[in-house]
Formats: C-alpha cells, structure tokens, sequence
C-alpha cells in the first residue's frame, strides 16, 4: 500500500499539469470578428464588428482561474447596407454616439474536453449587463505563424435583443439575435 501511496506522489511530482502556470493571450485586432444574424422581414439579416480588443488567461491546471476580457467599439458595426447601418448605430438599437463600447468579462470557463468549451460571462450593450452562455471551440490547428504561440477561438450564443432594451420594430424583427465570435489570439 505504502508502494502504491509513493507512486502516485511520485508521479504527480513529475505531472506539467502540476506546474503549469497560466498563459496570458492578447487578442489579434485584425484577425479576430463577430458577425450577427437574425430574422426581419421574411429573411436573415446580417451586421459584423471589428476592431475587437481584450485578453484571455487560461489555466491548464485550474480552470476557476481562466479569464476572458473582450471590448468591442460599436462604432464598427457595419450591416448589410449603409440604411440599416445607420438604424443600428442609432438611438433605436446600440446608440454608439452615447455608447460607444460593448463588453464581454467571463465568469467562469468550463472545459468539456476535445477543446470545447462553456464560458459564462457578462454581456454589457448601451448601459444594460446580462449574463450569456457562449458555446466555445478552441481550434488550434492553423497557427498563425511558423512556430507562434497562437490560439483560434470560435465561440457562438443567442441573446435577446429585448433583454438589452432594443426591442424596436418587434413585428417585423425577431428579438433572437445568434452572435459568432472568431478570435485569435497570441501569448503576451
């Protein structure tokens, strides 16, 4: 019994996950996005944001410490025509000229192995926070560059639009709103 009791103490001694210290990313700006569909007037619609920024910290050995910190300036937002553009920059929907920054923190990152992930955080658009669930793939296959310490996350939910007071034109615009993440992101 005393044997076996050694082992494992050895083996775990020798284990990285014992060691591992967590790993800050910075996100790439240009290589990362969020697209957003929903259904209006019989069809899908579309819009898109850029000029992402934030971090993630993620610890292999405890996942209670990964962190996720995301700022979008709404003022990137660009739909499917410079009309309806002009309609979700406004005071009806995201009010850039008042709130000119969306933000995502996450609460909690939940590993489900073969790099999927379930991250919980708060959502904040205009002056309005709401907790989302983001269903989330780590794809690290296509690194970046030749030899970079890179990560690719891509990671989709659905919100409410009425949640987060833009419930305008509720007849004819569906109130889910799905949103794809990409984001890439590199240690440092």
């Amino acid at each position: 019994m005393l044997r076996i009791l050694l082992k494992i103490i050895l083996g775990l001694s020798f284990s990285p996950w014992l060691y591992a210290a967590p790993e800050s990313y910075s996100i790439l700006t240009p290589q990362t996005a969020i697209e957003l569909s929903w259904r209006a007037f019989g069809g899908t619609s579309q819009a898109h944001l850029d000029g992402v920024t934030g971090s993630l910290l993620l610890d292999a050995g405890n996942d209670m410490h990964d962190s996720i910190s995301v700022h979008i300036p709404a003022a990137t937002l660009q739909a499917s025509n410079s009309l309806l553009t002009y309609q979700l920059q406004g005071g009806l929907f995201f009010d850039t000229a008042h709130y000119p920054m969306l933000t995502f923190t996450s609460t909690r990152v939940v590993a489900h192995g073969n790099g999927r992930y379930r991250i919980f955080g708060l959502l904040q658009v205009k002056n309005v926070q709401r907790p989302v669930v983001l269903e989330a793939l780590l794809d690290n296959a296509p690194a970046l560059t030749s030899g970079s310490n890179a990560l690719s996350l891509r990671a989709t939910t659905v919100i409410s639009r009425a949640a987060f007071n833009m419930d305008k034109f509720e007849a004819v615009v569906d109130d889910s709103i799905v949103i794809e993440i990409r984001i890439r992101a590199r240690v440092g």
